[in-house]
């Protein structure tokens, strides 16, 4: 791409970015004509074929897709470097959404959110709570917090930190049953389950609890009202230390049984690289995802 011309450069990012030479055209002040000449030109000098023309759409080849990522780059250094020439910050602004699961979205993700408003308040936040596994090369999300890293070699992941979460009761729980601490004291206990096929019994049995499913009181597979569950004293269950430390009325039982671990891994697709905003809200949740406090 030696001796480019930034002006087909541009042609040819409008145009991808539209979808329509017409479109494009109006967006950079030109004539349709002369954009076609810029898109053919880029065309002719690279050797490659970027867009196929389906109906009135200008559509990227594979080609094209390819080299989308390294031209945005290009276009944003290129902003970055007329805004530092005249002596103007950089303004960061648009939507960034983020998956996470119910428990990070409701508990975790608020305070970040507000640091991040305070610090960028150009940026707004979709927070999307669930505990599936968002398809971020579809783009269902821009970033997702998740514990297991990702094996899409497409996908960017940054392992934050270990976590672990522990066993709790309410506070009238421990004055009815008492305070438990090790596996065999809680046999006879009632626990807040999280799903009625045994995948979570077994969980726990293979933990050293000696449970079956007459121990379960009620089940929730969605983490927000299981703890609402084990905070009205229905049975012991399962949270983040994080989360459970700032929960009044909450009692850690079970103490004799060594924390459950697991990752916090922050995901993203390969606009993370070209995409300023994008990039802001990523280190914002991994420097808030690192405090424990």
């Amino acid at each position: 791409m030696n001796n480019l011309d930034w002006n087909q450069l541009k042609a040819f990012l409008e145009t991808a970015e539209t979808g329509s030479l017409s479109a494009a055209a109006r967006k950079l002040g030109l004539t349709q004509p002369t954009l076609s000449r810029q898109v053919a030109a880029i065309e002719q000098h690279m050797g490659v074929t970027l867009f196929e023309r389906v109906g009135k759409a200008m559509v990227l080849t594979p080609t094209g897709l390819d080299l989308l990522e390294h031209a945005r780059a290009m276009g944003t250094a290129a902003e970055a470097l007329g805004l530092a020439a005249t002596g103007r910050s950089e303004a960061v602004g648009g939507v960034v959404s983020v998956s996470a699961t119910d428990a990070v979205a409701a508990y975790l993700l608020p305070p970040i959110m507000q640091r991040l408003r305070d610090q960028e308040p150009g940026i707004a936040v979709e927070v999307v709570s669930s505990n599936a596994l968002s398809d971020l090369l579809r783009r269902e999300a821009d970033i997702a917090i998740r514990h297991v890293k990702p094996e899409q070699p497409e996908l960017i992941a940054r392992l934050v930190r270990e976590a672990q979460a522990n066993f709790y009761a309410s506070e009238n729980w421990v004055a009815t049953y008492g305070h438990p601490r090790s596996a065999e004291e809680a046999a006879h206990l009632p626990f807040v389950g999280s799903d009625r096929n045994g995948r979570y019994l077994e969980y726990l049995r293979q933990y050293g609890l000696n449970l079956s499913e007459d121990n379960f009181s009620c089940y929730s597979d969605h983490t927000v009202a299981h703890w609402a569950l084990v905070r009205q004293g229905m049975g012991i269950g399962a949270m983040m230390k994080e989360i459970a430390r700032k929960t009044p009325g909450m009692v850690r039982v079970l103490d004799d049984l060594p924390p459950v671990r697991f990752p916090i891994w922050l995901v993203s697709h390969r606009e993370l690289r070209t995409s300023r905003r994008i990039r802001v809200v990523f280190e914002a949740l991994a420097e808030g995802l690192l405090d424990e406090d």
